[in-house]
């Protein structure tokens, strides 16, 4: 049974810097930003392994210092609370990452 749609303006007010998908999309989106390719590359690979283990992947592109995400819950045709989770876990690991030490 697919997980239930809760909307891309149900998810954006439950995360931080997120957005609702341009486009026809029932989606939400965000552009993370890093000191460099390495950084990124971290980020996503931190990101990878929850997404395996939750069975639940994002739609991502990696420019050098860039990663656009998007995510949507394709089995329920729409955001979930799934997307929310993956939302709040690369939030706290982008957080992670860029903190001044």
């Amino acid at each position: 049974m697919p997980a239930e749609r809760i909307g891309p303006s149900a998810a954006v007010a439950r995360l931080e810097g997120w957005r609702s998908a341009v486009g026809d999309r029932e989606a939400i989106e965000k552009e993370f930003r890093f000191k460099d390719f390495n950084a990124a590359f971290g980020f996503m690979a931190r990101v990878a392994l929850f997404a395996e283990r939750n069975d639940h992947h994002p739609e991502w592109t990696n420019v050098y210092n860039r990663v656009d995400v998007l995510l949507t819950t394709h089995d329920a045709g729409g955001v979930t609370d799934k997307d929310v989770a993956l939302g709040h876990f690369m939030d706290e690991v982008f957080r992670e990452l860029t903190a001044i030490k």
